[in-house]
């Protein structure tokens, strides 16, 4: 609260007299910013700071969801639907968690071969129509729990249907406002759940130390999640090609 500024105070940021608008009250791609002491949390300083802008965000949504909204236990078979930046990191942390099956599903099969390389033990691509049917045939009734991380209503959907009994589907991706998702009511007879999860339901200052411990001890893959290394002014074809769904994650490096 005391970082943000009542509606009838003038913004700390326009263009032209019109109000820029900072997303979360932070906006990371700014030069230079002001937080609240409670978002700050100490980082070794042998961490690479290119490899730690990724926990601040997708890392800790996507291994977060594994840890705290999901709670992974070891053996457990998982699924994660999308190799984004999140999904990589929800595969990473579902191999750390120890699941035995860790399922791939996307649609490029780069990001399928990445997240073979960041702890995915099989991959599916999803262009086959029947990623669903594959699921359950590889995991021979389905998946303990499964992780939808692009945000749309059919994955999100899929997700649910490619759970085993007693599994848990946690929707990570940002599914548009209005949309709504339908599920089969009888699923519910089998205790099928389905649950959002926001920023990795992170406790950031216990868990940013804990994930930079998890990339230096070897355990958390971020060098294979960045993409390229942009400038600044490069950040709008960046974000294009984000859209295209070719690449990973792209690190923005504000001394070049």
């Amino acid at each position: 609260p005391e970082v943000s500024r009542p509606p009838e105070v003038e913004s700390r940021l326009s263009i032209g007299g019109e109000t820029v608008h900072q997303f979360l009250n932070l906006s990371s791609f700014a030069e230079l910013m002001l937080i609240h002491e409670h978002a700050l949390v100490k980082v070794r300083e042998d961490m690479p700071m290119d490899r730690a802008a990724l926990i601040g965000c997708s890392t800790t949504t996507g291994v977060g969801a594994v840890f705290h909204t999901a709670g992974v236990e070891p053996g457990s078979i998982v699924a994660v639907i999308g190799c984004g930046g999140v999904g990589l990191a929800a595969i990473n942390g579902a191999a750390i968690a120890g699941a035995s099956m860790v399922i791939a599903v996307d649609m490029v099969d780069s990001k399928l071969e990445l997240a073979k390389a960041v702890g995915a033990t099989h991959t599916i691509n999803a262009r086959s129509g029947n990623a669903v049917g594959e699921v359950l045939e590889l995991t021979k009734g389905g998946c303990d729990y499964t992780f939808e991380a692009i945000g749309l209503k059919a994955t999100a959907e899929q997700a649910f249907q490619m759970l085993c009994s007693g599994g848990t589907a946690t929707i990570i991706g940002m599914i548009p406002v209005g949309t709504m998702v339908e599920l089969h009511g009888v699923d519910f007879l089998m205790e099928k759940k389905i649950q959002g999860s926001n920023m990795g339901s992170n406790r950031f200052r216990i868990d940013m130390p804990r994930f930079v411990d998890f990339y230096l001890n070897g355990k958390l893959h971020l060098d294979q999640m960045i993409s390229k290394h942009i400038k600044l002014a490069d950040v709008n074809t960046a974000l294009h090609a984000l859209k295209s769904g070719e690449e990973a994650r792209h690190v923005i490096m504000f001394d070049q």
